[in-house]
């Protein structure tokens, strides 16, 4: 089996192709939507949501069979054609004009695969097992999502105000790297989940104001830095 390399991929603004209308398809149209894809459809059968959103003029229907040609100015495509055997003629195509591939269910065909996806807010666990099993994925993406719930998204956007005065106040990377460590350890998360912001935004300030004090005493006295667990891997500090 293929090791699959896992990425997020931004596709605002990029055209996606999906080949077929079916309700597997139905499903990959929302999730290129929502991701901000220009998406169209080559199909000479779609669902009934396919057909409305064509109708909004919220993707392009293209009403025909799959013809070669129809990968031209793509970022990305996803088949899933009424007859799966055209998905190696889609593949040389692709192929041809470096158009990433997606065939479900058919994992010779594919330069990606799609993970089973749980998005809360801005955080987004993707589960997959190399196309041997979705199912098992997706029970798997479950049971992560109900460890996940609302106040880590809120947590998650905290963090995020902050991270501008974390560079600015703690140029030191090792320094940085603990810190998020320390924040997210923390239990402003239990504020949140109670939903006591202002206290859980305190408690991180707090935590910012006290490593900034230490890592300045340590620069002064020319002590060792502060340091993280051997086990901790490294955020993108």
């Amino acid at each position: 089996m293929t090791a699959f390399y896992p990425a997020f991929l931004n596709l605002r603004g990029r055209r996606c192709v999906v080949i077929g209308g079916n309700r597997e398809a139905e499903d990959k149209i929302s999730q290129l939507r929502g991701a901000g894809a220009d998406v169209v459809v080559v199909s000479r059968r779609v669902t009934n949501t396919v057909r409305e959103l064509a109708l909004r003029n919220a993707i392009e229907w293209i009403r025909r069979p799959y013809r070669n040609g129809d990968l031209r100015g793509a970022f990305l495509a996803i088949a899933s054609p009424e007859v799966r055997s055209v998905n190696s003629e889609i593949w040389e195509e692709a192929e041809e004009q470096k158009v990433l591939l997606n065939a479900m269910d058919d994992t010779e065909h594919c330069h990606f695969i799609a993970p089973a996806i749980h998005r809360e807010g801005d955080i987004t666990v993707a589960v997959s097992t190399g196309g041997k099993g979705p199912a098992l994925a997706v029970r798997l993406r479950d049971r992560i999502a109900q460890t996940i719930g609302y106040e880590h998204a809120m947590l998650l956007d905290l963090l995020g105000e902050l991270r501008a005065e974390v560079r600015r106040r703690l140029p030191d990377f090792d320094t940085r790297r603990a810190l998020w460590y320390r924040m997210v350890d923390s239990e402003a998360v239990e504020h949140l989940r109670e939903g006591d912001v202002a206290g859980a935004r305190g408690q991180l300030l707090g935590i910012l104001n006290e490593t900034c004090a230490r890592h300045e005493r340590t620069l002064s006295v020319g002590d060792a830095p502060l340091t993280t667990h051997a086990s901790e891997r490294t955020p993108n500090a």
